[in-house]
């Protein structure tokens, strides 16, 4: 990671240090060490200058979590990212496949707010507070804040888990009220919601035919939990969802593919809306991948099969914030 200068007397030097010239002492002093001053050009945008580092387009595999003995596989970027404080896989957010064997149990307790999962296969039960929650092949579910949770299987199991605890490292702070009460989204009304959406006549002509998950408690961001957005999503056959671009990091999950199902990335696009010179980014059943912020993104199926997605965010925290800045290039 690039480093600027510790010091420098020229006017439109990348840094100045405070100096004491013995002019101050004891407790003044010590208070004043740390002080930098930079120009503003230099460091108004620390990322383009490359002080810090983008966050990388980065796939990750099903054979991560296939088969094996139970164990939590991290989708671990923090070295890319110049984080040392622990795993991440945006500077906000940690991913992980966890793998579960018949009649074993993982038992999870991150420093978290918001942790989300889906079940990529398998059935099993949570248990927190003394109390047991069920969930299947398909299911999502939220938790909140609170002590170690316990996950059963009852057949082997596959889990994508997404929570926020990198933010809270960042932040120096502890989770210690639940903004939001454990809740399950059943498969089958996740896609009895996606079939009323795809079926409509219009479905085709919209930006996405894709349900937003949502939780009653947060009225102002209409996302799963206050920090994270998840979306139940359907590439159908033939079809090219245009770009879009946000301030969020996407975490997405490819639930099912056949060959021919990609996104395109890219930093820009041209007058007619198409991403200039993208990068390929193909789809694999069962895998992961990053769309990082700010960055044009497409979803093209050119299989003879429909594909789903499911993209996890941290845009409840964005929306919040009012920054989340989501644009859509406009239909040709």
């Amino acid at each position: 990671m690039a480093t600027l200068a510790t010091q420098s007397a020229a006017p439109g030097g990348e840094q100045h240090r405070e100096q004491d010239g013995g002019q101050q002492s004891g407790q003044d002093g010590e208070w004043s060490r740390d002080a930098r001053y930079f120009e503003y050009s230099v460091a108004a945008d620390p990322v383009g200058s490359g002080h810090i580092t983008r966050v990388p387009i980065t796939r990750f595999g099903a054979d991560l979590y296939a088969g094996g003995p139970t164990r939590v596989v991290p989708l671990d970027l923090s070295e890319a990212l110049g984080i040392t404080t622990g795993p991440a896989t945006s500077p906000g957010l940690i991913a992980s496949f966890v793998r579960i064997r018949a009649g074993e149990e993982v038992v999870l307790g991150p420093n978290a707010t918001s942790q989300l999962f889906f079940v990529i296969d398998g059935n099993g039960s949570s248990t927190l507070d003394g109390h047991t929650l069920t969930w299947a092949t398909g299911d999502f579910l939220t938790l909140p804040s609170g002590g170690p949770v316990s996950h059963r299987a009852v057949v082997d199991t596959s889990l994508y888990w997404v929570h926020d605890e990198p933010l809270l490292r960042y932040l120096g702070v502890v989770a210690a009220e639940p903004r939001f009460a454990p809740t399950r989204f059943p498969r089958a009304d996740a896609d009895a919601h996606l079939a009323t959406i795809a079926t409509q006549p219009d479905a085709n002509q919209k930006s996405r035919v894709s349900v937003l998950l949502a939780n009653s408690a947060q009225e102002q961001t209409l996302t799963i939990t206050h920090v994270l957005w998840a979306m139940f999503g359907l590439l159908p056959i033939g079809q090219v969802q245009r770009p879009h671009r946000h301030q969020s990091v996407a975490l997405d999950l490819i639930l099912d593919c056949a060959p021919g199902c990609y996104s395109l990335l890219g930093t820009h696009v041209d007058e007619r809306g198409d991403i200039v010179d993208p990068v390929r980014v193909e789809w694999e059943a069962g895998g992961a991948f990053v769309t990082p912020p700010g960055m044009w993104h497409a979803h093209v199926n050119e299989s003879g099969a429909p594909a789903h997605l499911i993209p996890i965010q941290d845009a409840g925290l964005h929306t919040y914030l009012r920054s989340l800045d989501i644009r859509f290039v406009r239909p040709t």
